[in-house]
């Protein structure tokens, strides 16, 4: 299983070297809240790169499902647009007047993995934690993509707290209050972070987001370009509380299925509230690789947005369980079959900014 094309191996050379950097933020008192919590923003990545999508037509696609998702997101909150400038007069055509555009330049739209992540502190600041994006391992171009969060950070001048990780956001999901949780074939592996123990790489991780807890589960190493990341399998909630997204009838020769059973029961044996929502089984893409996830959705203010795959039933025990989880808020369901036949969803494509008190 492939789920997402190696489109272009090896990968940018140029990146800062980040191994000998200060793990500082957990003392300085910031943390990653939970997505819930209010947000300032809203950042996206504008797909752009010839050379990661050398389909013209599959391009033009590809960009009019993130600008539905953007300007559906622009309805609840502000959102940032990232494309490099020359790019902007397209992309002001699919998106909403209320969409803003920033002239970062990118290559293709994941802005959950090459985006900055954000951290506050109690006492009212606010920085950036930086998880250095090396394109899930060097497996696809990232000359722009690799340097996506410093620019945010500069363009907001706010300083970059240094983790020492090479990674993605969309390979650890937190509560906000403590916990993570996360594979490890998408951390400990040589293609990010190579001579760094699971204890080592724990570590940064925790401090990185302002944590005390974590939770690993072995993972999928080398059958799909994320080397499977946990956000399109669980994500929490609430605190210690967990949605997951499990097969109703789990194919034990599939190495996905057998390590989503192995994560929902490593949750389950750490006395994490767990609720398990099935896959479709209807979808209007039939490819295997594709990837059906209703718990990639992205909370926003006043609003949950998820995806819809066709299935009557199973998209409306999803859209109910997001009701439960996350009450008083809108369920807005879209159609972006494009970002699962790529390997991901809507909070793949998404940042937030927290908002700071």
């Amino acid at each position: 299983m492939n789920r997402r094309d190696l489109l272009i191996t090896g990968g940018a050379l140029g990146i800062v070297s980040i191994a000998n950097q200060s793990l500082a933020q957990s003392a300085l008192g910031f943390y990653v809240p939970a997505e819930e919590t209010r947000h300032q923003r809203t950042f996206m990545q504008w797909p752009s790169s010839r050379k990661v999508y050398s389909d013209r037509f599959l391009l033009e696609i590809v960009q009019q499902a993130i600008a539905d998702i953007a300007n559906t997101i622009a309805e609840f909150e502000p959102v940032v647009m990232l494309a490099a400038a020359k790019h902007h007069a397209q992309a002001r055509r699919k998106l909403s007047s209320l969409v803003e555009l920033w002239d970062v330049p990118t290559e293709d739209l994941w802005c959950r993995d090459a985006g900055p992540v954000f951290v506050i502190s109690d006492s009212g600041g606010l920085a950036v934690s930086q998880i250095q994006f090396n394109g899930w391992g060097k497996k696809q171009v990232h000359n722009h993509d690799a340097r996506i969060a410093g620019l945010v950070a500069k363009h907001l001048d706010l300083p970059i707290l240094p983790t020492g990780l090479f990674g993605e956001a969309g390979g650890v999901e937190q509560d906000g209050r403590g916990l993570l949780m996360a594979h490890e074939s998408s951390w400990v592996n040589d293609n990010r972070n190579p001579g760094l123990t699971r204890d080592e790489i724990e570590g940064r991780l925790l401090a990185a987001y302002g944590a005390n807890r974590m939770i690993w589960s072995d993972g999928v190493w080398g059958e799909d370009i994320t080397d499977y990341h946990i956000d399109s399998l669980a994500r929490f909630t609430g605190p210690n509380r967990v949605l997951m997204n499990l097969p109703d009838k789990p194919d034990m020769n599939d190495p996905f299925h057998t390590s989503a059973l192995d994560t929902h029961d490593r949750l389950l044996a750490e006395n994490v509230q767990v609720e398990t929502i099935p896959e479709p089984n209807i979808r209007r893409v039939s490819d295997l690789e594709f990837v059906a996830s209703y718990v990639n959705y992205y909370v926003c203010n006043g609003a949950v947005i998820t995806s819809q795959f066709g299935d009557r039933e199973t998209d409306e025990i999803a859209q109910e369980a997001l009701s439960r989880h996350f009450p008083g808020r809108e369920i807005v369901a879209l159609n972006v079959d494009i970002l699962g036949e790529l390997g991901g969803g809507i909070h793949c494509a998404t940042q937030q900014m927290p908002a700071v008190q």
